[in-house]
């Protein structure tokens, strides 16, 4: 008898621990209580707690992360042409920082995919997705690639100002409509980076 009365008892204190459980999560989470729509601490609203948790992703940051990659991809692309085809040491220059800048935000922007059990872009497809932001086409690479000294750096300035442009469009939307943190910091990063070399490369082209 008293075995079976402890076995209740036990029971008994499991169910009660999952009841008050379930009530304190009821609790914190409607933000009902007095204080919490003061001192913030528990989210009374999703957006407001976005920054804490990094976590919290939606559709932009996705859309953001598959958006830049293959976008930062061609920007590489096009920097690599410069390397061995641009006159200007300026151009050069530029070229190398874009590479510098663009390669380890690849790598972050395909971890966060990763992360979020979404797809990364596939390597290689360098010419497709186009219709995007301040994409070349592949004719436009061709022409790219086929020209060399002033003509290239001059193809290679306008072409990039166009592919910045686009890039610094698409920070804007991710900074307007994503809730994931970092990638609102790197769309501000983006935006401060890439403006600052438009006004360059439009320095170079004479449009100052």
């Amino acid at each position: 008898m008293s075995l079976k009365c402890s076995l209740i008892r036990r029971a008994t204190a499991v169910t009660a621990a999952a009841t008050a459980a379930l009530v304190l999560a009821a609790c914190g989470g409607s933000g009902s209580d007095s204080g919490s729509a003061h001192n913030g601490h528990d989210a009374a609203s999703p957006s407001a707690s976005a920054p804490a948790q990094q976590g919290d992703h939606n559709a932009a940051d996705t859309a953001f992360a598959k958006g830049m990659i293959p976008h930062h991809r061609q920007a590489i692309e096009m920097a690599d042409l410069a390397a061995t085809r641009a006159e200007s040491a300026e151009v050069k220059k530029l070229a190398d920082e874009i590479k510098k800048a663009q390669d380890p935000e690849i790598k972050t922007l395909s971890g966060w995919l990763t992360s979020w059990g979404e797809q990364v872009p596939a390597g290689g497809a360098g010419h497709e997705g186009h219709d995007m932001s301040g994409m070349m086409t592949a004719e436009e690479m061709k022409q790219l690639g086929a020209s060399s000294g002033k003509a290239f750096d001059t193809a290679f300035l306008t072409l990039m100002v166009k592919h910045h442009e686009g890039a610094v469009a698409m920070a804007k939307t991710e900074q307007a409509e994503g809730t994931y943190q970092p990638a609102k910091d790197m769309a501000q990063a983006i935006i401060t980076s890439q403006g600052a070399e438009i006004a360059r490369m439009n320095t170079l082209l004479g449009k100052s």
